[in-house]
Protein backbone atom coordinates (compact mmCIF):
# COMPACT_ATOMS: atom_id res chain seq x y z
CA UNK A 1 0.00 0.00 0.00
CA UNK A 2 1.41 3.75 -1.17
CA UNK A 3 2.01 5.85 1.73
CA UNK A 4 -0.45 7.88 2.67
CA UNK A 5 -0.34 11.25 4.81
CA UNK A 6 -3.97 10.13 6.62
CA UNK A 7 -1.29 7.51 8.21
CA UNK A 8 0.25 10.90 9.98
CA UNK A 9 -2.67 13.41 10.21
CA UNK A 10 -2.09 16.00 13.21
CA UNK A 11 -3.97 15.88 15.94
CA UNK A 12 -7.01 18.88 15.39
CA UNK A 13 -9.93 19.17 17.56
CA UNK A 14 -12.79 17.39 15.83
CA UNK A 15 -16.12 20.47 14.75
CA UNK A 16 -19.26 18.99 13.81
CA UNK A 17 -20.66 21.71 10.78
CA UNK A 18 -24.33 20.02 10.72
CA UNK A 19 -23.88 16.44 10.00
CA UNK A 20 -19.85 16.61 8.95
CA UNK A 21 -17.43 16.43 10.97
CA UNK A 22 -14.48 18.85 10.42
CA UNK A 23 -10.77 16.93 12.27
CA UNK A 24 -10.87 15.17 15.09
CA UNK A 25 -9.38 12.44 12.79
CA UNK A 26 -12.30 12.46 10.32
CA UNK A 27 -11.27 12.50 6.41
CA UNK A 28 -10.47 15.60 4.99
CA UNK A 29 -13.49 17.12 3.65
CA UNK A 30 -14.10 18.98 0.83
CA UNK A 31 -15.75 21.72 0.26
CA UNK A 32 -16.48 24.71 -2.22
CA UNK A 33 -18.34 28.02 -2.41
CA UNK A 34 -21.22 29.02 -4.71
CA UNK A 35 -20.79 32.71 -6.81
CA UNK A 36 -24.84 33.57 -7.43
CA UNK A 37 -26.02 36.41 -5.43
CA UNK A 38 -27.67 34.53 -2.43
CA UNK A 39 -30.77 36.93 -3.01
CA UNK A 40 -31.67 34.70 -5.63
CA UNK A 41 -33.17 32.00 -4.01
CA UNK A 42 -33.64 29.51 -6.84
CA UNK A 43 -30.26 30.04 -8.95
CA UNK A 44 -28.67 29.84 -5.71
CA UNK A 45 -30.45 26.47 -4.53
CA UNK A 46 -29.70 25.05 -8.17
CA UNK A 47 -25.88 25.84 -7.84
CA UNK A 48 -25.65 24.14 -4.36
CA UNK A 49 -27.18 21.25 -5.39
CA UNK A 50 -24.90 20.72 -8.42
CA UNK A 51 -21.93 21.17 -5.99
CA UNK A 52 -23.20 18.69 -3.75
CA UNK A 53 -24.01 16.03 -6.39
CA UNK A 54 -20.86 16.52 -7.65
CA UNK A 55 -19.48 15.47 -3.77
CA UNK A 56 -19.10 19.20 -2.37
CA UNK A 57 -19.33 18.14 1.52
CA UNK A 58 -19.83 21.92 2.60
CA UNK A 59 -21.24 24.55 0.40
CA UNK A 60 -21.03 28.38 1.55
CA UNK A 61 -23.51 31.19 0.22
CA UNK A 62 -21.96 35.01 0.50
CA UNK A 63 -24.81 37.20 3.23
CA UNK A 64 -23.66 40.29 2.55
CA UNK A 65 -26.43 42.30 2.49
CA UNK A 66 -30.28 42.13 4.06
CA UNK A 67 -32.00 40.47 1.31
CA UNK A 68 -29.06 37.77 1.25
CA UNK A 69 -30.26 36.98 5.05
CA UNK A 70 -33.46 37.03 4.43
CA UNK A 71 -32.97 34.19 1.59
CA UNK A 72 -30.99 31.72 3.45
CA UNK A 73 -33.53 30.17 5.26
CA UNK A 74 -35.73 29.54 2.23
CA UNK A 75 -32.51 28.28 0.43
CA UNK A 76 -32.44 25.48 3.53
CA UNK A 77 -35.92 24.57 3.02
CA UNK A 78 -36.12 24.33 -0.81
CA UNK A 79 -32.90 22.01 -0.71
CA UNK A 80 -34.33 19.99 2.22
CA UNK A 81 -37.71 19.51 0.16
CA UNK A 82 -34.87 18.03 -2.47
CA UNK A 83 -33.31 15.53 -0.27
CA UNK A 84 -29.95 17.71 -0.64
CA UNK A 85 -28.59 17.80 3.29
CA UNK A 86 -25.28 19.53 2.48
CA UNK A 87 -24.40 21.84 5.72
CA UNK A 88 -24.30 25.57 4.79
CA UNK A 89 -22.10 27.55 5.42
CA UNK A 90 -22.66 31.84 6.05
CA UNK A 91 -19.51 34.04 4.42
CA UNK A 92 -19.94 37.47 6.51
CA UNK A 93 -18.11 40.71 6.12
CA UNK A 94 -18.51 43.82 7.42
CA UNK A 95 -22.07 43.92 8.61
CA UNK A 96 -22.23 40.44 9.61
CA UNK A 97 -22.91 41.25 12.91
CA UNK A 98 -26.33 43.09 11.90
CA UNK A 99 -27.13 40.22 9.52
CA UNK A 100 -26.93 37.65 12.45
CA UNK A 101 -28.38 39.99 14.88
CA UNK A 102 -31.61 40.86 12.63
CA UNK A 103 -32.13 37.87 10.88
CA UNK A 104 -32.38 34.99 13.44
CA UNK A 105 -34.20 32.35 11.04
CA UNK A 106 -30.67 33.09 8.95
CA UNK A 107 -28.63 32.53 11.73
CA UNK A 108 -30.53 29.46 12.81
CA UNK A 109 -30.18 28.18 9.24
CA UNK A 110 -26.84 28.04 8.33
CA UNK A 111 -24.61 25.20 10.04
CA UNK A 112 -20.88 27.45 9.90
CA UNK A 113 -20.14 30.80 9.90
CA UNK A 114 -17.13 32.29 8.45
CA UNK A 115 -16.08 35.45 9.98
CA UNK A 116 -12.95 37.68 8.62
CA UNK A 117 -11.39 39.26 11.30
CA UNK A 118 -9.71 42.06 9.35
CA UNK A 119 -13.07 43.30 8.29
CA UNK A 120 -15.18 42.97 10.90
CA UNK A 121 -14.70 46.17 12.01
CA UNK A 122 -12.07 49.14 13.03
CA UNK A 123 -10.80 50.30 16.23
CA UNK A 124 -13.04 49.88 18.82
CA UNK A 125 -16.06 48.98 16.69
CA UNK A 126 -13.22 45.57 15.75
CA UNK A 127 -14.12 44.15 19.12
CA UNK A 128 -17.63 44.86 19.28
CA UNK A 129 -18.73 43.44 16.27
CA UNK A 130 -16.68 40.28 16.54
CA UNK A 131 -18.23 40.16 19.82
CA UNK A 132 -22.00 40.32 18.49
CA UNK A 133 -20.86 37.40 15.87
CA UNK A 134 -19.47 35.03 18.16
CA UNK A 135 -22.08 35.68 21.09
CA UNK A 136 -25.18 34.74 17.93
CA UNK A 137 -22.99 31.55 17.55
CA UNK A 138 -23.05 30.55 21.30
CA UNK A 139 -26.62 31.73 20.92
CA UNK A 140 -27.63 29.09 18.08
CA UNK A 141 -25.22 26.85 18.83
CA UNK A 142 -23.02 27.13 15.47
CA UNK A 143 -19.67 26.65 15.08
CA UNK A 144 -17.16 29.44 13.23
CA UNK A 145 -14.20 29.61 10.79
CA UNK A 146 -12.03 32.40 12.11
CA UNK A 147 -11.10 33.14 8.36
CA UNK A 148 -7.74 35.46 7.58
CA UNK A 149 -6.97 36.66 4.48
CA UNK A 150 -4.13 38.71 3.42
CA UNK A 151 -6.09 40.74 0.94
CA UNK A 152 -7.81 41.82 4.60
CA UNK A 153 -5.75 41.28 7.14
CA UNK A 154 -5.96 43.40 10.59
CA UNK A 155 -4.09 46.54 9.44
CA UNK A 156 -3.49 47.38 13.43
CA UNK A 157 -2.01 44.24 13.78
CA UNK A 158 -0.16 44.43 10.99
CA UNK A 159 1.50 48.00 11.55
CA UNK A 160 2.06 47.15 15.08
CA UNK A 161 4.07 43.58 14.25
CA UNK A 162 6.13 45.71 11.60
CA UNK A 163 7.53 48.82 13.95
CA UNK A 164 8.54 46.09 16.37
CA UNK A 165 10.46 44.60 13.70
CA UNK A 166 11.89 47.86 12.57
CA UNK A 167 13.21 48.83 15.75
CA UNK A 168 14.80 45.17 15.85
CA UNK A 169 18.61 45.43 15.46
CA UNK A 170 18.22 42.73 12.47
CA UNK A 171 14.72 43.00 11.16
CA UNK A 172 13.19 39.90 9.33
CA UNK A 173 11.89 40.30 5.60
CA UNK A 174 8.78 42.00 5.63
CA UNK A 175 7.42 39.14 4.25
CA UNK A 176 7.67 36.89 6.91
CA UNK A 177 6.38 39.59 9.74
CA UNK A 178 3.10 39.19 7.36
CA UNK A 179 2.80 35.47 8.16
CA UNK A 180 2.90 36.30 11.82
CA UNK A 181 0.32 38.60 11.18
CA UNK A 182 -1.55 36.02 9.58
CA UNK A 183 -1.04 33.43 12.59
CA UNK A 184 -1.69 36.14 15.51
CA UNK A 185 -4.62 37.58 13.90
CA UNK A 186 -6.20 33.99 13.51
CA UNK A 187 -5.00 32.09 16.77
CA UNK A 188 -5.84 35.40 18.70
CA UNK A 189 -9.28 35.63 16.98
CA UNK A 190 -9.49 31.94 17.84
CA UNK A 191 -9.03 32.37 21.49
CA UNK A 192 -10.66 35.99 22.05
CA UNK A 193 -13.97 33.70 20.70
CA UNK A 194 -13.20 31.36 23.44
CA UNK A 195 -13.11 34.22 25.79
CA UNK A 196 -16.68 34.72 24.61
CA UNK A 197 -18.23 31.50 25.39
CA UNK A 198 -17.40 29.53 21.96
CA UNK A 199 -16.10 26.61 22.32
CA UNK A 200 -13.05 25.01 21.68
CA UNK A 201 -14.68 22.44 19.09
CA UNK A 202 -16.64 25.16 17.63
CA UNK A 203 -13.70 26.69 16.01
CA UNK A 204 -11.88 26.00 12.77
CA UNK A 205 -9.30 28.60 11.09
CA UNK A 206 -7.86 29.54 7.48
CA UNK A 207 -4.77 31.87 6.67
CA UNK A 208 -5.48 32.73 2.70
CA UNK A 209 -3.09 34.07 0.82
CA UNK A 210 -2.27 33.67 -2.67
CA UNK A 211 1.66 32.60 -3.26
CA UNK A 212 2.08 28.53 -2.86
CA UNK A 213 5.29 29.25 -0.31
CA UNK A 214 3.14 31.31 1.80
CA UNK A 215 1.00 28.89 2.80
CA UNK A 216 3.15 26.47 3.10
CA UNK A 217 4.79 28.60 5.71
CA UNK A 218 1.94 30.36 7.57
CA UNK A 219 -0.19 26.82 7.74
CA UNK A 220 2.78 25.68 9.99
CA UNK A 221 3.46 28.33 11.93
CA UNK A 222 -0.45 28.02 13.12
CA UNK A 223 -0.50 23.81 13.03
CA UNK A 224 2.80 24.56 15.50
CA UNK A 225 0.77 26.82 17.40
CA UNK A 226 -2.58 25.44 18.55
CA UNK A 227 -4.53 22.31 17.76
CA UNK A 228 -8.05 23.98 16.09
CA UNK A 229 -9.35 21.88 12.91
CA UNK A 230 -7.81 24.06 9.63
CA UNK A 231 -9.68 24.96 6.43
CA UNK A 232 -6.58 24.74 4.07
CA UNK A 233 -6.37 26.81 0.41
CA UNK A 234 -5.21 29.38 -1.86
CA UNK A 235 -7.51 32.54 -1.77
CA UNK A 236 -7.45 33.43 -5.61
CA UNK A 237 -5.69 30.22 -7.09
CA UNK A 238 -6.23 32.06 -10.45
CA UNK A 239 -7.84 29.85 -14.13
CA UNK A 240 -7.86 27.05 -15.33
CA UNK A 241 -4.45 25.14 -15.19
CA UNK A 242 -2.49 27.53 -13.41
CA UNK A 243 -4.76 27.39 -10.03
CA UNK A 244 -5.00 23.48 -10.26
CA UNK A 245 -1.40 23.36 -10.58
CA UNK A 246 -0.83 26.56 -7.63
CA UNK A 247 -3.84 24.59 -5.21
CA UNK A 248 -2.06 21.06 -6.04
CA UNK A 249 1.65 22.38 -5.08
CA UNK A 250 0.51 23.93 -2.14
CA UNK A 251 -2.16 21.71 -0.34
CA UNK A 252 -0.22 18.73 -1.53
CA UNK A 253 2.89 19.85 0.83
CA UNK A 254 0.65 20.24 3.73
CA UNK A 255 -1.93 17.16 3.33
CA UNK A 256 1.60 14.87 2.98
CA UNK A 257 2.50 16.55 6.53
CA UNK A 258 -0.77 15.99 7.89
CA UNK A 259 -1.92 19.78 8.40
CA UNK A 260 -5.30 20.30 7.04
CA UNK A 261 -8.71 19.02 7.65
CA UNK A 262 -10.81 20.65 5.21
CA UNK A 263 -10.07 21.93 1.67
CA UNK A 264 -11.40 24.22 -1.25
CA UNK A 265 -9.97 24.78 -4.09
CA UNK A 266 -10.61 28.73 -5.46
CA UNK A 267 -10.82 28.06 -8.85
CA UNK A 268 -11.67 31.39 -11.14
CA UNK A 269 -14.24 29.56 -13.79
CA UNK A 270 -14.10 30.20 -17.09
CA UNK A 271 -17.40 32.74 -17.82
CA UNK A 272 -20.54 30.41 -17.76
CA UNK A 273 -17.89 27.45 -16.77
CA UNK A 274 -19.05 24.77 -14.10
CA UNK A 275 -18.51 25.68 -10.80
CA UNK A 276 -18.46 22.09 -10.05
CA UNK A 277 -14.92 21.60 -11.47
CA UNK A 278 -13.38 22.97 -8.23
CA UNK A 279 -14.90 20.50 -6.37
CA UNK A 280 -13.89 17.36 -8.60
CA UNK A 281 -9.48 19.47 -8.28
CA UNK A 282 -10.26 18.68 -4.64
CA UNK A 283 -11.06 15.48 -4.59
CA UNK A 284 -8.62 14.26 -7.41
CA UNK A 285 -5.66 15.82 -4.93
CA UNK A 286 -6.57 13.76 -2.00
CA UNK A 287 -7.43 10.44 -4.10
CA UNK A 288 -4.36 10.60 -6.13
CA UNK A 289 -2.39 11.17 -3.03
CA UNK A 290 -3.83 8.37 -1.41
CA UNK A 291 -6.09 9.99 1.38
CA UNK A 292 -9.16 9.98 0.71
CA UNK A 293 -11.34 8.19 -2.24
CA UNK A 294 -14.58 9.53 -4.42
CA UNK A 295 -14.72 8.10 -7.61
CA UNK A 296 -13.19 5.21 -9.46
CA UNK A 297 -10.25 6.24 -11.11
CA UNK A 298 -9.31 5.93 -14.48
CA UNK A 299 -5.54 5.08 -15.32
CA UNK A 300 -4.49 6.21 -19.35
CA UNK A 301 -1.51 6.23 -21.15
CA UNK A 302 -0.34 9.78 -22.51
CA UNK A 303 -0.05 8.49 -26.08
CA UNK A 304 3.18 8.03 -28.41
CA UNK A 305 4.21 7.43 -32.03
CA UNK A 306 3.00 3.77 -31.23
CA UNK A 307 -0.93 5.28 -30.50
CA UNK A 308 -0.90 7.35 -33.35
CA UNK A 309 -4.67 6.43 -33.15
CA UNK A 310 -7.57 7.95 -31.33
CA UNK A 311 -9.26 5.23 -29.99
CA UNK A 312 -7.56 4.95 -26.92
CA UNK A 313 -8.31 8.59 -26.49
CA UNK A 314 -11.69 8.35 -27.10
CA UNK A 315 -12.41 5.04 -25.13
CA UNK A 316 -10.66 6.79 -21.46
CA UNK A 317 -13.03 9.95 -22.54
CA UNK A 318 -16.10 8.77 -22.76
CA UNK A 319 -15.41 5.99 -19.72
CA UNK A 320 -14.34 8.93 -17.49
CA UNK A 321 -17.95 10.92 -18.43
CA UNK A 322 -19.56 7.37 -17.67
CA UNK A 323 -18.39 7.06 -14.43
CA UNK A 324 -19.24 10.72 -13.45
CA UNK A 325 -22.80 10.20 -15.01
CA UNK A 326 -23.66 6.71 -12.66
CA UNK A 327 -22.10 8.43 -9.36
CA UNK A 328 -24.73 9.69 -8.02
CA UNK A 329 -26.63 6.06 -8.39
CA UNK A 330 -23.45 4.00 -7.48
CA UNK A 331 -22.72 6.07 -4.21
CA UNK A 332 -26.77 5.12 -2.56
CA UNK A 333 -26.43 1.36 -4.19
CA UNK A 334 -22.57 0.55 -3.79
CA UNK A 335 -20.68 2.04 -0.83
CA UNK A 336 -16.78 1.22 -1.49
CA UNK A 337 -17.14 1.29 -5.19
CA UNK A 338 -14.49 4.51 -5.15
CA UNK A 339 -12.06 2.70 -5.02
CA UNK A 340 -12.31 0.85 -8.30
CA UNK A 341 -9.38 1.88 -10.63
CA UNK A 342 -9.81 1.35 -14.13
CA UNK A 343 -6.95 1.40 -16.50
CA UNK A 344 -7.65 2.11 -20.37
CA UNK A 345 -4.18 1.79 -22.66
CA UNK A 346 -3.37 2.86 -26.18
CA UNK A 347 -1.14 0.01 -27.34
CA UNK A 348 0.56 -3.66 -26.55
CA UNK A 349 4.08 -2.24 -24.78
CA UNK A 350 2.66 -1.37 -21.61
CA UNK A 351 -0.97 -1.64 -21.31
CA UNK A 352 -1.34 -4.87 -20.51
CA UNK A 353 0.53 -5.01 -17.19
CA UNK A 354 -0.95 -1.55 -16.61
CA UNK A 355 -4.27 -3.17 -17.19
CA UNK A 356 -3.43 -6.40 -14.85
CA UNK A 357 -1.98 -3.51 -11.86
CA UNK A 358 -5.67 -1.97 -12.20
CA UNK A 359 -9.04 -4.02 -11.06
CA UNK A 360 -10.44 -3.52 -14.90
CA UNK A 361 -7.83 -2.47 -17.73
CA UNK A 362 -8.33 -2.91 -21.59
CA UNK A 363 -5.23 -2.54 -23.67
CA UNK A 364 -5.99 -1.00 -27.30
CA UNK A 365 -3.34 -2.53 -29.92
CA UNK A 366 -1.81 1.10 -30.55
CA UNK A 367 -1.20 2.23 -34.33
CA UNK A 368 -2.35 0.86 -37.88
CA UNK A 369 -4.63 -1.89 -35.81
CA UNK A 370 -8.58 -2.59 -35.94
CA UNK A 371 -9.58 -2.67 -32.19
CA UNK A 372 -8.79 -5.67 -30.80
CA UNK A 373 -8.88 -4.89 -27.17
CA UNK A 374 -7.94 -7.75 -24.42
CA UNK A 375 -9.50 -7.13 -21.04
CA UNK A 376 -8.05 -7.66 -17.85
CA UNK A 377 -10.29 -8.26 -14.72
CA UNK A 378 -8.40 -8.70 -11.25
CA UNK A 379 -5.15 -8.94 -13.31
CA UNK A 380 -6.37 -11.82 -15.17
CA UNK A 381 -7.27 -11.94 -19.14
CA UNK A 382 -10.99 -12.84 -19.32
CA UNK A 383 -11.99 -11.87 -23.15
CA UNK A 384 -10.85 -9.91 -25.77
CA UNK A 385 -13.31 -6.88 -27.06
CA UNK A 386 -14.04 -6.09 -30.87
CA UNK A 387 -15.81 -3.73 -33.36
CA UNK A 388 -17.30 -0.41 -33.50
CA UNK A 389 -19.04 -0.66 -30.16
CA UNK A 390 -15.84 -1.28 -27.75
CA UNK A 391 -17.11 1.50 -25.87
CA UNK A 392 -20.34 -0.04 -24.61
CA UNK A 393 -19.28 -3.55 -24.12
CA UNK A 394 -16.29 -2.20 -21.62
CA UNK A 395 -19.14 -0.61 -19.67
CA UNK A 396 -21.20 -2.97 -19.22
CA UNK A 397 -17.70 -5.14 -17.89
CA UNK A 398 -17.80 -1.88 -15.74
CA UNK A 399 -21.34 -2.20 -14.25
CA UNK A 400 -21.16 -5.84 -13.62
CA UNK A 401 -17.79 -5.77 -11.92
CA UNK A 402 -19.30 -3.14 -9.68
CA UNK A 403 -22.65 -4.95 -9.11
CA UNK A 404 -21.21 -8.17 -8.30
CA UNK A 405 -18.07 -6.75 -5.91
CA UNK A 406 -20.11 -3.95 -3.76
CA UNK A 407 -23.74 -4.62 -4.48
CA UNK A 408 -25.78 -8.18 -3.94
CA UNK A 409 -24.04 -9.89 -6.66
CA UNK A 410 -26.99 -9.38 -9.41
CA UNK A 411 -26.12 -8.15 -13.01
CA UNK A 412 -28.76 -6.86 -14.98
CA UNK A 413 -26.26 -4.56 -16.63
CA UNK A 414 -26.54 -6.77 -19.58
CA UNK A 415 -30.13 -7.07 -20.02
Amino acid sequence: MAYSAVQNRRNSVGVMVGNVMVGGGAPVVVQSMTNTDTADIDGTVKQVYDLAQAGSELVRVTVDKEEAAAAVPHIREKLDAMGCDVPLVGDFHYIGHTLLRDHPACAEALAKYRINPGNVGFREKQDRNFSMMIEKAVEFDKPVRIGVNWGSLDQALLTKLMDENAKLDEPVDARLVMHEAMVQSGVGSAKRAEELGLGHDKIIISAKVSEVQDLIACYRMIAERCDYALHLGLTEAGMGSKGIVASTAGLSVLLQEGIGDTIRISLTPEPGGDRTREVIVGQEILQTMGIRSFAPMVIACPGCGRTTSTVFQELGQDIQGYIRERLPEWRGQYPGFETLQLAVMGCIVNGPGESKHADIGISLPGTGELPAAPVFIDGKKVKTLRGEDIADQFKVIVEDYVQNRWGDGASDAAE
